[in-house]
């Protein structure tokens, strides 16, 4: 009889060990909604190609305590209906721990109540405020705030003596949201907005546009886009003769935007994180050594310029494995409380700081004033 027992309690030992095994190599999965393709593929395909290679690496390490990544990406094409149906399906069918995405501002706020609802972690790779701002329990966001990168531009305007703008910006969901910021922020830094145009983000065409904000007499202009369109602007603008500096969003982080842009891009100004010039950052800057590596790493493997966007993508899955690792686990409430706890991430975008109060964690301090010089980004050299 007590050999009996002792074989059924070793059994129901092993049982346990093995259940246990079975349930710490459970994987975590992380949903990713981005416009992998259509006309915001300059933001998504990056970020897709990102969050593949670190789940990869990391799966290598043997995931996170103790947990491998199971990714499932979804291409939305910049639809915020799409993205709206693929959140659904992700939280409901997949069961996702977390989401990260969408690429724009617009299929953001589309699924922002989604992910409340859930109660799903959604780190947004968007940049639109409002996607924070007021803050929602899930939701965050990796990108630099709107009206930090506006009162960038604005002090490097009154550094050229520039007073007198035209304002012309895309009508989605992330132009609106930085021209309503435009507007609200000028008059407090002494900028007068002399015309103000809205352009279709699928023109081909933009010259009407800003032939209006030729007329009107402006000392420069701020073209407001995270779409392709944004060259158009700016192509548009030379080839009628307007010679006034051209100021962008920091939606122009991409040399792809450049490129499309042709020798007309030379001179153009714009804040953004310091991706883009990682490899002439001073040693010991406190984000060189992730941004060279990110760099170097992205661009060995796909063959392809790194961009902010990707690197949007990379602060997001880096905090969430941050915050996993904080709360000790994939309890989804204690991860979501652990973000909130952060500080000192460094990432491609800057150095964030989160808490309850704040759900993008940076400041105006992660922005560089940047420039295109002979087709490259570069840092801006103040005179």
């Amino acid at each position: 009889m007590r050999k009996r027992i002792g074989i059924t309690l070793a059994a129901f030992v092993m049982a346990s060990l093995t259940a246990g095994a079975a349930w710490a190599a459970e994987p975590i999965k992380i949903g990713a909604i981005l416009s992998v393709t259509g006309p915001a593929s300059f933001l998504g395909a990056p970020e897709a190609k990102t969050l593949e290679m670190l789940a990869e690496e990391l799966n290598k390490k043997g995931g996170v305590k103790g947990h491998k990544i199971e990714l499932i990406i979804k291409d939305s094409g910049a639809s915020p209906e799409k993205a709206f149906s693929f959140a659904k399906q992700l939280i409901d069918e997949n069961k996702v721990f977390a989401i990260i995405g969408p690429s724009t501002s617009g299929e953001t706020m589309k699924i922002k109540n989604v992910a409340e609802e859930g109660k799903t972690i959604l780190l947004s790779c968007a940049a639109a405020e409002v996607i924070v701002n007021p803050v929602a329990k899930y939701v965050f966001k990796t990108p630099q705030k709107d009206s930090d990168a506006i009162l960038k531009i604005f002090e490097q305007m009154k550094k050229m003596k520039i007073s007198k703008i035209g304002v012309v910006s895309s009508n989605t969901g992330f132009g609106q949201a930085g021209k309503a910021q435009i507007e609200k922020l000028a008059p407090e830094n002494g900028i007068k907005i002399l015309a103000n145009e809205v352009y279709d983000k699928a023109a081909s065409d933009l010259t009407a546009e800003v032939t209006k904000v030729k007329a009107a007499g402006v000392e420069a202009i701020l073209n407001w886009s995270i779409e392709p369109a944004q060259s158009i602007v700016i192509k548009n603008a030379r080839q009628i003769g307007l010679k006034v500096p051209i100021f962008q969003s920091h939606g122009f982080g991409n040399i792809k935007y450049v490129e499309a842009a042709g020798e007309a891009a030379e001179g153009v100004l714009f804040p953004a994180g310091r991706l883009l010039v990682a490899d002439v950052l001073p040693k010991g800057h406190a984000q060189k050594e992730l941004l060279v590596k990110y760099k170097k790493d992205y661009e060995s493997r796909y063959k392809e310029a790194a961009s902010t966007f990707g690197g949007h993508a990379y602060d997001a899955f880096l905090i969430l494995v941050k915050a996993i690792e904080k709360a000790g686990g994939a309890d989804k409430e204690a991860v979501r409380t652990a973000i909130e706890q952060l500080k000192g991430v460094v990432g491609t975008g800057g150095v964030f700081d989160f808490s309850a109060a704040d759900h993008n964690g940076l400041n105006i301090d992660a922005f560089e004033m940047l420039t295109v010089r002979k087709g490259k980004f570069a840092i801006l050299k103040q005179k």
